[in-house]
């Protein structure tokens, strides 16, 4: 009888142990989904595979856009421990663009909390194209969201600041932190905008009319010019994503940039409203929160692992840019990124305790 007992024990224990090893082995291949020796081969696979694609071509609906380089080409990925992994190139700069949209409505929630978002211009996708007079006019300028040009311009006005200077300056310094440097408006892009943004000013004079912006609207209209033609790199842009990754904290500098409890909100708008007419079909396949530019860049967050930007310029019909879509897609991919992808896992405490019962 002690003979058969002390069998079936050590039989249990070799199956504990056994399980152990499981476990451990199951939260070694997680770690190792972001190991650097594989997030640097899925960022060089990706740049390999992409960088002879040739479709899509540069905006050209603003002057300055249309001189930009097509074969600009640069991804970066920043983990939210700090390391960052880089392709291609690094230093040429795009104007943010739309991108930047998602830093002055983090920077309105920090300021005024999240509420003041959604109570105003609202969290909705609009279903209408991102500058869209009927989206305004069917609810009358509610039931939007702060990334399209209309809730944009309003969520720039509603920075808290006495003077155009103390607003804007609010503003890039906010950028500043999350890109982890200083960064500074491209003027050409800047002056080419500002002449031709008479339909923004429109958009902003109709959600003066409807109440949303309760101050100046063409000021808030040209901050928001100024805005977008703050210029990045794709380092720049990986490093902000990251930061958005990593609960509002640089995780190279170290600051707390955003509020913690916002990021979120903030991400949730970026699910739903990030790539233009694209967002559902973007998040159907990826899962990530995504914001994009029509200078080229795109950045996704996978919260809690890492941040991802890049930057081609050639977009698609709708304003994305085709390279970094399927880069972003395929580097996510790779490395478990999609935030909806669970794989199923053991609960080790309940699995040892039916052990301990099934031996013992």
């Amino acid at each position: 009888m002690f003979q058969q007992h002390l069998r079936n024990s050590g039989a249990a224990l070799s199956f504990v142990a056994a399980f152990t090893l499981f476990i451990g082995m199951s939260t070694a291949t997680y770690a190792d989904a972001l190991s650097p020796d594989k997030i640097k081969s899925a960022i060089s696979t990706a740049y390999d595979k992409y960088k002879d694609l040739d479709e899509g071509a540069v905006a050209d609906y603003i002057p300055a856009l249309a001189r930009v380089d097509p074969k600009v080409y640069g991804i970066a990925l920043v983990t939210v421990d700090g390391k960052v992994y880089t392709a291609g190139d690094l230093t040429t700069e795009v104007s943010i663009q739309s991108i930047s949209k998602v830093f002055t409505m983090a920077k309105v929630m920090d300021e005024s909390g999240t509420d003041a978002i959604h109570d105003n211009m609202g969290v909705d996708a609009t279903g209408q194209p991102f500058n869209s007079i009927v989206a305004i006019e069917q609810y009358k300028g509610s039931e939007m969201n702060a990334l399209v040009n209309p809730g944009a311009i309003t969520a720039t006005s509603m920075v808290k600041g006495k003077s155009y200077d103390e607003i804007w300056n609010k503003i890039i310094g906010y950028y500043n932190d999350f890109a982890g440097r200083k960064l500074s408006v491209l003027d050409d892009v800047y002056k080419s905008e500002a002449a031709t943004n008479q339909r923004n000013q429109a958009l902003a004079m109709l959600m003066y009319a409807y109440g949303h912006i309760k101050g100046d609207a063409l000021q808030a209209t040209d901050i928001y010019t100024r805005q977008c033609s703050v210029g990045v790199n794709a380092k720049d842009l990986a490093m902000m994503a990251a930061t958005l990754a990593n609960g509002g904290k640089n995780p190279v500098t170290g600051k707390q940039v955003a509020k913690t409890e916002n990021v979120p909100e903030i991400l949730a708008v970026m699910s739903t409203a990030g790539l233009y007419d694209d967002a559902g079909k973007w998040l159907y396949k990826t899962g990530l929160p995504a914001k994009s530019g029509v200078g080229g860049g795109i950045i996704a967050v996978s919260p809690g692992k890492f941040g991802i930007a890049v930057i081609s310029p050639p977009v698609d019909a709708v304003g994305n840019s085709v390279r970094a879509q399927k880069a972003i897609a395929d580097i996510s991919n790779a490395l478990g990124g999609n935030p909806y992808a669970v794989q199923p896992r053991y609960y080790y405490c309940t699995a040892r305790l039916r052990v301990e019962r099934a031996f013992f």
